[in-house]
This record gives C-alpha cells, sequence and structure tokens, in this order.
C-alpha cells in the first residue's frame, strides 16, 4: 500500500525551486502538501494583520496550483510538532519533507520533529532553500560571524556560485485518499470589520504566477537603472520582490540566476546579500526582534513613551513631509520604499526618542514583507544598535532628505497631498529637528559613557 510522502511547506509558497517537493516526487510515492497555521509554539511569533492578508491568498494559489498538478494543499491549525505527527498519522505518510528555518524557535520544533518522526521510522529530510548560502558556512578567518556586510558579502561571492533553480514539477500525483483540512476561509486572515484591504487589493497580486511575473518585468524594464533611480522613491525603480522573497513565492536561486548575467546587476545582488546578512544575524542571535545586538545600548535612556507622539508618527500626522507620505504609503499599501523606510525609521528613534522596538511592532503589522530576519536587523541598523549599524550619530533629516530624493514632490504629493497643493493644510511639525537630534546626540554620549566605565 502506497505510503505518502509530505511536503511540509511553510515560507516557500511555490512549486519551482522546491527542494524538499523534489524530494517528495523523486522518492515516487503520491504527495501531500500541508501547511500549518501556528501561532501556539512557544516563541513563535503571530503575524502582522498585512502578512495575514498576503497569506491568505498566497496559499489559496499554492492550493490552486497543486490541484492543477492532481494533489492537494492540506491545511492545519495548532503547535507544529503536533500539528505535523496528526497529518502524518491521518495520512499512513512514510516521510516528510521541507525546507529549512532559520530563526531560534523554528529550528527548535523542527529538530524535536525531525528526531520524533524518525523514531516512529517516518523518512524525514529538510533542504536549502530559502537563502543563497547557509548561516553556519559564511565565517570569518577566525571560525566566528561576520558583523560587518561589506566582507560578509566578499565572503559570500568568494564560495562557488548557488546552484541552479530546480524546474517546477509539470504533475504532483496525490494520494487516493487525503487527510481531513482545515478550510482557508476559517482562519479568518482577512480583515472584515472594518476592511482595510482596498489599498492591499490595488497593490498586489499574492501568489507565485505574479511573483514571477513581476520578476520578469523587473528585469526587462527596471534593473538596467536599478542603481540610478533606486533611492528615489517616485521612480519606480525598486524589485518589488520583497514580499514574493518573504512567502518564498520566488527563490533567492530564481532571482540570483534571473539576474546575475544582466549588465549592472551587482547593486541589485547586494540587496539579495542584504537580505541574506539579517538572516545569518537572526540564526546566531535568536533574539534579534528584543534585544540590542550591541549590549551597550540597553544603557540607552529612552524617555518615557508618549502615546500621542507614536500615534501621530504612524498615522503620518508628524509635520514632515517626507515622514507622513512614507506613513501612509505603508498603511494604504502594505509597503514602503526602502529609503523612506530609514527616513521614518530614524525620526521616530532620534527625533521622537520612542524605543525601535515600538517601530519594529508597527512595521510587523503593516508590511507584506515583514519577516523573523529582515524587519528586525534593519530596525536595529537604523537604531544603531544592530550589526554593521549607521552610527547613532547620522540622524536622517526628513527635509533634506525629500531634497534630495523627492526633488520633484511627486512621492510626497501622492501620499501626503496637503504638503504640495497650494491649498493644503499640513499639520505642524510635532517638534523641532536640530533641537532633538542634539537631544538624541546627547543620549548617545551617555552610552558611550557607560560603554567605557564596563
Amino acid at each position: 500500500m502506497p505510503s505518502p510522502s509530505i511536503v511540509w511547506f511553510r515560507d516557500d509558497l511555490r512549486l519551482a525551486d522546491h527542494p524538499a517537493l523534489r524530494a517528495a516526487l523523486d522518492r515516487g510515492e503520491p504527495v501531500i502538501g500541508l501547511y500549518v497555521l501556528d501561532e501556539e509554539s512557544d516563541g513563535i511569533r503571530p503575524l502582522g494583520g498585512a502578512a495575514r492578508w498576503w497569506l491568505h491568498h498566497s496559499l489559496a494559489s499554492l492550493a490552486e496550483r497543486l490541484a492543477e498538478r492532481g494533489s492537494r494543499l492540506i491545511l492545519r491549525r495548532g503547535p507544529a510538532h503536533r500539528v505535523v505527527r496528526e497529518a502524518v498519522e491521518d495520512a499512513g505518510a512514510g516521510a516528510v519533507f521541507w525546507n529549512r528555518r532559520y530563526g531560534g524557535p523554528e529550528r527548535e520544533i523542527d529538530a524535536a520533529l525531525k528526531s520524533d518522526l524518525r523514531e516512529g521510522d517516518v523518512e524525514v529530510a529538510s533542504f536549502a532553500a530559502s537563502l543563497l548560502f547557509e548561516p553556519w558556512t559564511i565565517t570569518t578567518g577566525a571560525g566566528k560571524h561576520f558583523s560587518v556586510y561589506s566582507p560578509f558579502w566578499r565572503a559570500c561571492l568568494a564560495q562557488p556560485a548557488p546552484r541552479a533553480p530546480l524546474p517546477e514539477p509539470r504533475e504532483v500525483p496525490g494520494p487516493s485518499r487525503y487527510p481531513a483540512s482545515d478550510d482557508l476561509d476559517d482562519w479568518d486572515l482577512l480583515p472584515t470589520e472594518p476592511d482595510w484591504a482596498q489599498g492591499l487589493r490595488d497593490t498586489w497580486e499574492p501568489g507565485e504566477p505574479a511573483a514571477q511575473a513581476r520578476l520578469r518585468e523587473f528585469l526587462d524594464e527596471d534593473l538596467g537603472h536599478y542603481d540610478d533611480a533606486r533611492d528615489r522613491p517616485s521612480a519606480g525603480a525598486t524589485s518589488l520582490l520583497s514580499p514574493r522573497l518573504r512567502w518564498g513565492e520566488l527563490s533567492p536561486h530564481t532571482v540570483w540566476h534571473a539576474a546575475v548575467e544582466t549588465p549592472g546587476a551587482s547593486g541589485f545582488l547586494s540587496e539579495i546579500g542584504w537580505r541574506e546578512f539579517a538572516w545569518h544575524t537572526l540564526y546566531h542571535f535568536p533574539d534579534l526582534a528584543t534585544k540590542n545586538l550591541r549590549p551597550e545600548f540597553d544603557a540607552f535612556p529612552w524617555p518615557r513613551l508618549k502615546p500621542t507622539a507614536l500615534r501621530a508618527w504612524q498615522k503620518g500626522q508628524t509635520g514632515y513631509a517626507m515622514v507622513d507620505a512614507g506613513m501612509r504609503e505603508l498603511w494604504e499599501t502594505g509597503y514602503m520604499h526602502n529609503r523612506v523606510r530609514m527616513i521614518t525609521a530614524s525620526f521616530l528613534i532620534k527625533n521622537l526618542m520612542i524605543d525601535w522596538r515600538r517601530g519594529e511592532e508597527w512595521f510587523w503589522d503593516c508590511l507584506v514583507d515583514a519577516d523573523g530576519a529582515s524587519n528586525t536587523f534593519n530596525w536595529q541598523w537604523v537604531a544603531g544598535s544592530g550589526a554593521d549599524a549607521a552610527p547613532y550619530f547620522r540622524v536622517f533629516n526628513p527635509e533634506l532628505q525629500a531634497d534630495k530624493f523627492d526633488k520633484t514632490r511627486e512621492y510626497i504629493g501622492r501620499w501626503a497631498p496637503e504638503y504640495t497643493d497650494a491649498d493644503g493644510q499640513p499639520p505642524m511639525p510635532m517638534v523641532d529637528l536640530k533641537a532633538t537630534r542634539q537631544n538624541a546626540l546627547a543620549a548617545y554620549e551617555k552610552v558611550k559613557q557607560v560603554s567605557r566605565q564596563e
């Protein structure tokens, strides 16, 4: 009697370049896809609202594509360690395959599950699919992890080229009997009361086919002027692939090999390298979302939180055009241009003197591309508390940044039109940029003093 293989999908919601799926097909038995919505296991961070919206539609797309090829996607909810074992028993599965995860709690779950399944004589294997380079393979000459990006990326590029992507299977044969599945709509991943997702629907089409189409479009139309235009938020030169990579609708191997032969691709590929750096850092520091990577920042004298100031920043009502435009783009689309992410984050941390963790939490809830590594890593970078951090005294002046990167005010005019309309009435600036910059630098001096005393 056939013993089906289960492919446990996680942040790899695709069929192309899917090593775990390929291993299941090579085993020669029927294949069942499984996705587990785990919001209960210790250390697992529940998804933000925008991420839940994306997940719903990406799962619907994956289920449809599996069905077209002969199998099904089974949906289960609960602690992954228990739920996967139950699915194995219900399906009579003889093997489980998955692609690796790199967060601390996720690795603990996977390791324990692998051990338990093998004790039950179930074949288990995991594969490298979400990063170009495994975190334990890139080390300094002393065998330690890198804390600075440039030498990290040089070490990556000195490795053998990333493997070629695997082809998408034409058929995924399913079993004669499937285990029970939840209904996707019953998971309530989509907002209803109120339904705030119209801007997301207008902006994005989740799923692997749309991801592949966007990659082709970027390579054909935007990559050639990426380096020149990527910092201008109105230029439309960025790849918009971050949510595709976050959800695994595209693999980094697919993106790498599609772009690497294109003239001028090195700047774009270095951004793929920055994503790698974030994940490698999280691998070595699992508490990145809550703890300063540089422990001397534990002494930073954050003032008592003023909820009204945080709310003004969240709503894009700070009185600074570039900040307000960015925060409104985020709320409307679930996305923000990278240059503007740095500006808005710097304003929160260094002008409003609000702990970077509060900003990271808001982005986690609002971004469709928020993942466990990049979101936290980038917030710590701006704060100066993280790896390869921007010096704390680098404060992004939002007015100077607007003059430099949005000279025509096209971006500001789209998202915060009251700043460009002759009859517009923008909010009054909530802080003085010069004075708050000096306050931030004075606070940083206290951190340095504590560090020297230690």
